[in-house]
């Protein structure tokens, strides 16, 4: 066995770095919404139902990503 030999599959690892897009959308997302509900307090219904349409379509982008990686 060679020290650099690659083993498994690279569509996991092409995976792994396709997550650093949605992890940041979820951390820009939420972030958003807390400083909203600090400058806004009365608004925090509003941006809690936007913020959880919006964590819904990016991890939906997670969940392709990964249905690729096995696919292919």
């Amino acid at each position: 066995m060679y020290l650099l030999e690659i083993q498994g599959s690279l569509n996991m690892l092409g995976y792994a770095i396709a997550t650093i897009g949605p992890a940041l959308g979820v951390a820009w997302i939420f972030a958003s919404v807390i400083n909203g509900t600090a400058r806004q307090p009365e608004a925090r219904g509003a941006m809690m139902s936007t913020a959880f349409i919006g964590f819904a379509v990016v991890e939906a982008l997670a969940i392709i990503a990964i249905a690729l990686a096995f696919v292919i």
